[in-house]
Order: structure tokens, then sequence, then C-alpha cells
């Protein structure tokens, strides 16, 4: 796969470390710098979900066949659901010239490091674990044997997560204001730097 565009961002962390509300500040700031990559999932929409905006809610069979047909960049199953991210989702993205976002777990980061798309990785860092638990409670969406799941799940991710070499920050969620600082700085940055290479490979190419 060639990688068109500028370089894609990827955010990870547990569910409820609140990089959703972080990737939805940036896009309401940014719409025309950043385009969100829809992944596609087997589980069943949340209330207020949208398919095709939120996810793409697909089933089991259909996408098992569409990863065989080499059609995803990466897929992992988790909590018993399969989620993954397709070529066509990333090229439609890149193909508008925004900077392709996605929001994907653990094994997809592993698997799209493999790739040519070289990221910016972003590991979001919830406060405490007791504070994850605090706010997935709250959301009120699952039964406790699948919410001790997403601890266990939010354990091994925060191990992860931490290790030295497998993302280019980590931002801790303490304080959304200064997280959601921290990220604008972090691609600012990243972006500028990539941005004045292309345009001195353009200008050599002329």
């Amino acid at each position: 796969m060639v990688q068109k565009g500028p370089r894609p961002l990827v955010l990870c962390g547990p569910s409820g470390s609140g990089k959703s509300t972080l990737l939805k500040r940036l896009l309401k700031e940014f719409p025309d710098k950043f385009g969100f990559s829809v992944s596609h999932t087997t589980r069943n929409p949340r209330p207020g979900e949208k398919d095709g905006v939120h996810y793409h809610f697909t089933t089991k069979d259909e996408m098992s066949a569409a990863i065989s047909r080499g059609e995803f960049i990466e897929n992992a199953t988790f909590s018993g659901n399969m989620y993954g991210t397709s070529k066509q989702a990333v090229n439609d993205v890149q193909c508008s010239g925004r900077i392709c976002v996605l929001d994907i777990e653990i094994e997809g980061v592993k698997q799209v490091k493999k790739t040519d798309l070289n990221p910016l990785l972003v590991f979001v860092m919830p406060p405490s674990i007791e504070e994850l638990e605090r706010r997935l409670r709250a959301r009120n969406t699952e039964e406790e044997e699948a919410l001790k799941k997403r601890l266990d799940t939010a354990r091994k991710e925060i191990l992860f997560g931490q290790e030295p070499g497998n993302f280019h920050i980590i931002i801790l969620n303490d304080n959304l204001d200064k997280a959601y600082s921290e990220l604008r700085d972090f691609i600012s940055q990243n972006m500028e730097e990539k941005e004045r290479d292309a345009e001195a490979e353009s200008e050599a190419d002329k």
C-alpha cells in the first residue's frame, strides 16, 4: 500500500482514557486538516452511534471475508468483537489531502507499525485504573463481567503504552484541557516538520 498525502496520526489508549473526547475536539477545531478513519466492528451500536460515522457496523462473516481478501490494514478481536481499519477508509481521507486519524487498539498499533504508513503514534493514559473504572461504570453500558474484561485489558494496554519505543508520545489525561494542549503541540511540531520536508522535496523536483 503506497502512502498518499500527509503522515497519519494514531490515537491509542484504554477504553475510558478519553481518547475519543480528545479526537472529537481535534476534528471540531480543525475539520479541514484532519479526517477520521472510520473503523469496522462486529459489535452492536451503542445508543446514539451511527453506521458509517462512528463505525462501519458489520458481521463477523463479512469482516472475516474482507480480511482474507487483504482489504484491512489492521484488525483485532476485543471483548469478543472484531475491530479493524480498512485500506479504503484510510485512502478516502488521504486522497482528500487531510491528515488521517486512526483510533485503534494495541494489536492494531503493532500491525500498523509493519506497514509503510509511518504514522505518528500517541498513547492516551488514564490517571489511574481506579479513575478508569469510575469512568467506565458511569457509562453504564456493560454488564459486570464485560467491565472486568475491559479493566484487565486496560492494565495490559497501559503496560504496552509505557514501554519505551512503542509510541512517540504518552499523554496523561488527568485534565482534558491540558491533555488536548499537549496533543495539539505534539501534532503541530511534527506536522510542520513534515510539511517543510515535503515543500523542500517539491522544490527539488522542479
